[in-house]
């Protein structure tokens, strides 16, 4: 592999060199990963949210229900894919398993509190 100038002792790249030449590694982005979760579901809530009150005769309660509690599970699955993903292999791939937990049980709890206020179900 050529490298440039600059990077690397004689043979090849060490791993430092090739951290240095592409950014942060993947494994550092849990907390931009874990926004972008929460973004979603913020954006999914409020979707839901707007739906049911400008249109609820397209939207039903029971309808906005299963949306929201289909999409959370869809939303929280690809969020744990995307944090083992980019984990793994790391030194890391354990460390964030108790945060990973405690977001998706607090996304949890936030969506059964919703449904249970807002549609009575």
């Amino acid at each position: 592999m050529t490298l440039p100038k600059g990077f690397g002792t004689g043979g090849g790249a060490s791993s430092s060199d090739v951290s240095k030449m592409i950014g942060r590694r993947a494994e550092d982005y849990f907390g931009i990963i874990t926004g972008v979760f929460i973004a979603a579901y913020v954006g999914t809530w409020l979707g839901v949210a707007v739906a049911v009150i400008y249109y609820p005769w397209a939207y039903p309660p029971a309808s906005a229900h299963f949306a929201l509690t289909v999409l959370t599970i869809i939303e929280s699955i690809g969020y744990i894919l995307c944090v083992k993903c980019t984990t793994e292999g790391t030194a890391k791939e354990k460390t964030y398993n108790g945060a990973l937990a405690g977001i998706i049980a607090a996304i949890a709890v936030i969506t059964i509190v919703t449904d249970s206020v807002f549609f009575g179900l």
